[in-house]
């Protein structure tokens, strides 16, 4: 990969000095920057005991909680690399165009990512993980589980740091789904099976469709954004380079550091899931007990679930009323991991439906489940419910309406004991997020600002660029789709300069181009083959 014009002095652009982007931190920022650090390590292993001590589980070896301190420190390793690799993108306006100091904007920066990672709806990190093999979900706390997600995770930094370092805006998102796609084909090619059969292909195309338009949508709507503030919007300042230290007028700063502002919150909120998902996963791993279903369901809604799970239940066997295999798991395993729908495919799920809501009922709540116990009545829960995903999208049945409302009703009762995230979960992940966004910054911020455009990015360009982003990534949340910041933003700024005529840096754009081509394949050949060799070590 030609990295010159990235590691090189940046080309000769129109006039507009250069901000001031190195600031040392005094001896108070360190102090407080190491606290919170410490905060968040004190609060996450005081949550870990609480929640262990509340199971009544006797500890008979400290190896799972070995296994999970490793396995946390990757996983918010990642999300520190994501911090600093992603979110310069969201402060590259706003330091470029004067409207905050470069020191002030990514701990401004950094605070909105951590409310964002707080706020977050969660449907991004079940997202991510309905990507995995089954089989390897089913199994997280086996040696080839935990092989999985130390694979993932370290391919995804490597990758990460190694494009942060040529100062390329590579998408974190695009990494990690390599990653996960790479662990999948190679789980298949060592069971001798098809390598493509190791990947859930419609969800990931869905999620890739998400990662390749939203780049286009960026680079079209941030150009017509800019065109339409020229039509209709006179004011000459705000198409002008900044001129010297001094900041734009008070509206244009202020809309800068909205969409600044937004762009951060979008990011905490989108990214810090995927982070969320892969630290649940290691959760439901090495501690089954008390994370595999969520305890804090009342005893009422238990009760609910019973029923809807017996109706369900009846309902299936009204629809297949042919001899149920007496495991149905092996049968409804082989549905989600191949799509090869058969005749016992419906018989089997009405009954596990029914297992799982006699083993609620049998217990109570969800929080009485014995500890013993745990993972086993998830691994039912997790497996009726993709079932039904699956056959809801293929149409799979022939169910009349009534049937489909009461799988759907027992699919979303499912999910809710099942697709929870602790609070101590969410505060690790945003403050790794919001640490990492203000440590090694500088690199990506200055190949968006100046090595994207040939001319000094405007009022106008940055403003566009974020609104853009700000609205592409919070659309994104809202339907559970992973979009990368990086992308949008960049393409965002190219786009601008593309409307405005003030042409683009080609090697930076090539650059770009072909890191955003080569991650797939580079992170699913990086996590395929650490998830060889650590399959082998385990």
């Amino acid at each position: 990969m030609d990295t010159s014009t990235l590691t090189a002095t940046p080309s000769p652009r129109a006039a507009g000095p250069r901000p001031q982007l190195v600031h040392k931190p005094g001896r108070l920022a360190s102090a407080i920057f190491f606290t919170i650090i410490a905060a968040g390590i004190l609060f996450s292993a005081w949550s870990l005991v609480r929640d262990v001590g509340d199971m009544n589980a006797v500890v008979t070896t400290w190896t799972p909680f070995l296994l999970l301190g490793i396995a946390l420190l990757i996983a918010l390793g990642f999300e520190f690399v994501n911090g600093f690799h992603d979110t310069a993108n969201a402060v590259a306006t706003v330091i470029y165009t004067n409207s905050l100091p470069a020191h002030f904007a990514v701990v401004w920066s950094g605070c909105f990512n951590f409310l964002g990672v707080l706020l977050s709806s969660g449907a991004v990190a079940f997202g991510i993980i309905a990507l995995l093999p089954v089989e390897l979900i089913l199994q997280v706390g086996s040696s080839a589980g935990f092989a999985m997600i130390f694979a993932l995770l370290i391919a995804a930094i490597i990758w990460n740091l190694g494009t942060w370092w040529l100062g390329l805006p590579a998408s974190s998102s695009h990494t990690l789904i390599g990653s996960i796609i790479g662990v999948g084909i190679a789980n298949a090619l060592m069971h001798g099976r098809d390598g493509t059969s190791g990947v859930d292909w419609a969800q990931a195309t869905k999620v890739g469709y998400s990662l390749l338009l939203s780049p286009l949508v960026g680079f079209v709507c941030a150009g017509l954004l800019l065109l339409a503030l020229r039509l209709f919007v006179k004011n000459r300042a705000l198409y002008k380079a900044p001129e010297g230290d001094a900041p734009p007028p008070w509206w244009i700063r202020g809309m800068l550091i909205l969409t600044c502002t937004g762009v951060s919150f979008a990011h905490g909120s989108n990214d810090g899931q995927k982070g969320m998902g892969l630290i649940m996963l290691i959760l439901i791993g090495t501690l089954p007990m008390a994370y595999a279903l969520n305890r804090t369901m009342p005893e009422s809604q238990a009760i609910q679930f019973a029923a809807v799970a017996e109706v369900t239940q009846q309902a299936l066997q009204r629809s297949a009323p042919l001899p149920a295999p007496a495991d149905p798991r092996p049968v409804l395993e082989t549905y989600v991991r191949t799509k090869q729908v058969t005749p016992e495919l419906v018989p089997a799920l009405a009954v596990l439906s029914g297992q799982i809501g006699a083993q609620v009922k049998g217990y109570g709540s969800l929080s009485r489940v014995p500890a013993e116990a745990m993972a086993n009545v998830r691994n039912d829960m997790y497996l009726a419910s993709e079932a039904i995903r699956l056959m809801d999208k293929d149409k799979v049945g022939g169910f009349d309406a009534d049937t489909s409302a009461k799988l759907q009703a027992f699919k979303k009762q499912i999910d809710d004991a099942t697709r929870f995230i602790p609070l101590w979960v969410k505060v690790a992940v945003a403050i790794a997020l919001g640490l990492g966004t203000m440590v090694g910054w500088k690199r990506i911020v200055v190949t968006v600002g100046e090595r994207i455009g040939k001319t000094h990015l405007t009022y106008a360009q940055g403003a566009s660029a974020e609104t853009v982003a700000m609205l592409t990534i919070g659309a994104a949340d809202l339907y559970g789709l992973p979009v990368s910041t990086t992308q949008v933003l960049s393409s965002g700024v190219a786009g601008t300069m593309t409307a405005n005529g003030s042409g683009l840096q080609w090697g930076t754009v090539r650059n770009l181009l072909m890191a955003w081509v080569l991650t797939l394949p580079a992170a699913i050949l990086l996590s395929g083959s650490l998830y060889w060799v650590l399959s082998k070590l385990f």
